[in-house]
């Protein structure tokens, strides 16, 4: 049945964007992760044939984008993975309107909206996510979320629909919509922003977020970001903290000491490694101060 499916695929995808047993560690900041039985990398426009031939095919599909919020179990995925980046990653700005296929990232969004002079999307300079995994999860930060720009995104349903969803429509809150319990995939959307009389204050807002970074999260190992959402009424880095888990290790992953809602890879971590460690965190932490830490990284994959 594989080759069946690659030969279909070959139809609508140059032989260079269709990978077989490809390592997911390539592909996600965590550095970690087993291969994919077939990765795929389509365009906007090839993407509702691909999907149509894994529909008849019967072959389960992931999407990733920039895999900066995922952690691959070691074993790897099954089926398709379907990687919303290389062939995806237009930009058009209109007046305070900019138009982004689901593969842009939202470093290089923000970094065109500085360059037209628009304000709003400064909090997003240094999500290491794309505009499509964005949208899913609702990323924020520093104050701002994606709730707070978007107009509309165009989204592909499970039976190959394209549907426009309106802001309301995605029911965005912290970290979530509803685009991943309708099984949809984001295609492209449309952003409102704001036009700043002093287009110098949007980067120097970028460059001051930027030494933010830097000084306070561990940019310097692989992770996949803040490892656990935050509990309502508190932080989840400063329970782990106070539970005394800075530095705590499993094989190659830890706790960051510069931060500790970080769980970073030290360089030769399995995902075996992170999910004991998390599962240890979330012991502590729920034995010592009856907080259930919940997962903000999606495990995806056979572990």
């Amino acid at each position: 049945m594989k080759q069946e499916i690659i030969t279909r695929l070959e139809q609508i995808l140059t032989k260079d964007r269709i990978r077989q047993n490809e390592p997911m560690k390539n592909h996600t900041t965590f550095r970690v992760g087993g291969p994919a039985d077939i990765f795929l990398t389509p365009s906007a426009e090839e993407l509702p044939a691909v999907l149509s031939v894994c529909r008849e095919e019967q072959m389960p599909v992931t999407v990733i984008g920039n895999g900066s919020n995922l952690l691959v179990g070691d074993q790897g995925i099954r089926g398709v993975v379907i990687c919303i980046g290389f062939g995806m990653r237009g930009i058009r700005v209109d007046g305070e309107k900019i138009f982004l296929e689901a593969g842009v990232t939202l470093a290089a969004a923000a970094q065109q909206a500085a360059k037209a002079g628009l304000t709003g999307l400064e909090f997003a300079s240094g999500i290491p996510g794309t505009f499509g995994g964005a949208v899913v999860m609702n990323a924020g930060a520093y104050g701002g979320e994606m709730k707070d720009v978007i107009v509309s995104v165009r989204v592909i349903s499970e039976d190959g629909e394209i549907l426009t969803l309106s802001k309301e429509e995605l029911d965005l809150s912290y970290r979530h919509s509803v685009i991943p319990e309708r099984g949809y995939l984001v295609i492209d959307g449309e952003l409102l922003l704001t036009r700043e009389k002093n287009p110098d204050q949007i980067t120097e807002r970028m460059e001051e977020l930027k030494k933010k970074r830097i000084e306070k999260q561990p940019l310097e190992y692989p992770s996949a970001g803040s490892t656990f959402k935050r509990p309502e009424g508190y932080f989840a880095g400063k329970l782990i903290m106070d539970a005394g888990l800075r530095g705590f290790s499993v094989g190659g992953a830890a706790v960051s000491e510069k931060h500790c809602g970080f769980v970073i890879n030290k360089g030769n971590a399995t995902a075996a490694d992170i999910c004991a460690l998390m599962d240890e965190v979330t012991r502590i932490v729920k034995e010592k101060y009856a907080v259930t830490l919940e997962p903000e990284v999606k495990k995806v994959g056979e572990f």
